[in-house]
């Protein structure tokens, strides 16, 4: 069964930088889309990066420009690199991966349930 393990929050003022890890046991996501999410308190969780199993990447609109999603697949890994960071960036950030990930954040094959997560809090 597949699992996905994020890794990488903490607290950091505005401004600061944070790169979050994404690890997946039981199978290789190479060939797979991957997104990363985010869930801030009270809101419902909102796609913020994907990146396609052919290199295509988007962005959510409030992160451009700061956020980066790479991969290594090699390692199996996926990053977030988040920097100029703002308390709304401030969110439980999840990964995961299918086989195509929408605009809207709906995943068609989605490998695994959601993880654990990892917390992001930027204060002011």
């Amino acid at each position: 069964q597949v699992q996905f393990v994020e890794s990488g929050g903490g607290l950091v003022p505005a401004g600061g930088s944070l790169r979050l890890s994404c690890a997946a046991s039981g199978r290789t996501f190479s060939n797979q889309a991957i997104g990363w999410y985010r869930q801030a308190p009270g809101k419902q969780r909102e796609l913020v990066a994907a990146t396609s199993s052919g290199g295509s990447i988007d962005y959510v609109d409030s992160v451009k420009g700061r956020f980066t999603i790479f991969r290594d697949n090699a390692k199996n890994m996926v990053y977030l690199q988040m920097n100029g960071l703002k308390p709304e960036d401030t969110a439980v950030y999840y990964c995961n991966a299918g086989i195509q990930i929408l605009r809207n954040g709906g995943i068609i094959g989605a490998l695994a349930s959601w993880g654990q997560g990892t917390q992001v809090t930027v204060s002011s």
